[in-house]
């Protein structure tokens, strides 16, 4: 401990607030709430015999600490939770990638909504339901909203034409008139019911408009909400009735070697209407109190509905603090409770098993990316007959069209999966004009490893067959490289051949190994593509652009830094051209009238 510790330990007040410790380099690695300041922070310096591997290895690194104070241990509690989504400390139990996780936005702030996913929670008007962690079933269900409602899906109102949506019958079209202000936000007041799992209203609603657009004699429109109301009673029906009333989340907890799983089940109008899970990091050596209580704070500083009542599988020592906490976000009670049995125990141990399940199917998820990455690494090391696994590959390929635009592309492998910033593109030079490839080969690695100090990986992978292995080969030993194994893939029956090898390696069918090193040449060949493609496409501008009047090889240039495509240079007005550095007035009108008339 430090002297500038020492110092501020005498300084400490009796008060609540939120301590920030930092290690050398002023980073912040822990944030922590006390209702006393002074015995808290003290506790980590003075009495460090008692501490946890975890604690312990926190307060060596710790260099320095401030402190923030508050009115009350509620203040410091919602200060402590935004400073841990903010900084996310490294010694502070946190939600894996929570930053990434998607909500489901309703425009509300706008005259006719529209609903999207978003990334971003602002304060602008609009409505927000999240966050979600399965975002297939967030797309799922997106696609299932759209359905049963007509929402515009436009970014902008600025048509005054019904688009293909309209006409499909799956946009109002309200750009164009067809539908009221009042009559679209009604149907958001269903969506946003929906979006809770009041699907009750939902119908009772549908009901009461389709009856009244009837006896107004507006079929049409009423046979618009009939078809509404059933596709929403279909759901309805599939929804299981738990509690008979209210709205609950029910929260289950699972450990495993793996880590530690929360899973939530929402419940609303006494009906499940979905679940959740959530991973924690930090946990190792952390209770399950400590856990379910760093849960509770993250989770629902960032929840968008918090509802009455929260079931817990255990008893938590803060409860009132967070039912004071929780009450001053949502200005009503909300009551955390153990239930000990009936109904809600039953769906609180259901919470439980589903949340082992998850762990579950992480831990063969996990299984499954090691067989495809690290364990295909060392079973394609065995095939091959390689002394050491081939931790980083890289691989070859060529790309032209009848010799014209001939690149060459590197990509790199470790692991078993792709490290895309050491990727390399190449524009060949020894065989333009003429297709090569056992020239273009030769150049490409004479690039990459013509130097004897090049950094070499342990195994090099040309997409080919014996010919541009064996050009391949002539410039890596011949630039001192002797012991770097080199494989030719040849395309057809995905043979691997060996350097001075006649009789090709063959990978069984169904093995990870094959299935790494397809993955691996087809990566090179996509690479190789989008780069001939890339050069093609403004080959192809700069010789429409040679027929213009009076654009010779200078304007020419000046329009593809700026505009870069010919889409984009179509589009462009006279003046934005002729304002450009070395184009004028005259230059600009002929491009204009050029595409114009085309």
């Amino acid at each position: 401990m430090n002297n500038i510790i020492e110092e501020k330990l005498v300084l400490l007040p009796h008060s609540p607030g939120v301590y920030i410790m930092k290690d050398a380099k002023g980073k912040i690695i822990y944030v922590g709430k006390a209702i006393s300041l002074k015995n808290r922070v003290t506790q980590y310096f003075r009495h460090n015999s008692s501490h946890s591997v975890k604690v312990k290895s926190m307060v060596s690194r710790i260099e320095d600490f401030e402190t923030i104070l508050t009115g009350s241990e509620v203040e410091a509690l919602i200060l402590e939770c935004n400073l841990i989504k903010k900084h996310r400390p490294k010694y502070n139990i946190s939600l894996k990638d929570d930053k990434n996780y998607p909500y489901l936005k309703v425009t509300t702030n706008e005259v006719f909504p529209r609903v999207h996913i978003t990334r971003r929670v602002a304060r602008d008007g609009a409505k927000y339901f999240g966050p979600y962690t399965n975002v297939t079933a967030l797309h799922e269900s997106l696609r299932l909203l759209k359905k049963l409602f007509p929402l515009r899906s436009c970014r902008h109102m600025d048509s005054d034409r019904p688009c293909l949506e309209h006409h499909i019958k799956r946009c109002l079209a309200p750009c164009a008139g067809k539908i009221s202000p009042e009559e679209y936000k009604l149907m958001i007041d269903e969506v946003l019911l929906f979006l809770e799992g009041r699907t009750e209203q939902v119908e009772y609603n549908l009901k009461n408009r389709m009856t009244e657009a009837a006896d107004n004699l507006e079929f049409e429109r009423a046979a618009r909400l009939r078809d509404q109301l059933l596709a929403v009673q279909k759901i309805s029906e599939k929804q299981r009735i738990i509690t008979g009333v209210g709205d609950q989340d029910a929260i289950g907890m699972a450990r495993s070697g793996l880590g530690v799983c929360m899973q939530i089940f929402y419940v609303r109008s006494g009906k499940m209407v979905g679940r959740d899970y959530f991973l924690l990091d930090g946990s190792e050596e952390e209770t399950d109190e400590a856990l379910l209580i760093a849960f509770l704070k993250q989770y629902y500083n960032q929840a968008t509905f918090i509802p009455r009542e929260i079931l817990l599988p255990m008893e938590v020592e803060e409860q009132e603090l967070l039912e004071q906490w929780l009450g001053e976000q949502t200005k009503y009670k909300v009551s955390l409770n153990v239930p000990k049995r009936g109904t809600k125990r039953d769906i609180v141990e259901m919470a439980i098993g589903n949340a082992e399940k998850a762990l579950a199917d992480e831990s063969a998820r996990l299984k499954q990316a090691n067989a495809q990455t690290l364990g295909a690494v060392h079973e394609l090391g065995k095939y091959l007959g390689l002394v050491n696994p081939p931790t980083r590959m890289e691989c070859f390929d060529i790309s032209h069209t009848q010799g014209s635009e001939t690149v060459a592309s590197m990509v790199v492998f470790e692991d078993g999966v792709p490290k895309k910033s050491d990727y390399r593109r190449f524009k060949i030079r020894s065989a333009e004009g003429k297709p090569d490839d056992f020239k273009s080969m030769r150049e490409v690695t004479m690039r990459r490893y013509g130097k004897a100090d090049a950094e070499m990986p342990d195994l090099i992978i040309i997409d080919g067959g014996k010919g541009q292995l064996s050009s391949a080969c002539e410039i890596i030993r011949g630039a001192g490289h002797l012991t770097v194994p080199v494989v030719g893939l040849a395309k057809r029956f995905e043979e691997v051949y060996r350097e001075g090898e006649s009789d090709p390696v063959i990978l069984p069918r169904s093995s990870q190994a094959l299935y790494l090193i397809q993955r691996i040449r087809d990566e090179a060949h996509r690479f190789a593509i989008t780069y001939h493609r890339k050069l093609r496409n403004k080959r192809n501008l700069v010789s429409i652009l040679d027929n213009v009047e009076g654009i010779g090889p200078k304007r020419r240039k000046i329009l593809m830094d700026h505009f870069g495509t010919i889409e984009k240079i179509k589009q462009a007005s006279v003046e934005e051209m002729a304002g450009l550095d070395g184009m004028n007035i005259p230059s600009a009108e002929a491009v204009h009238n050029y595409f114009k008339f085309r």
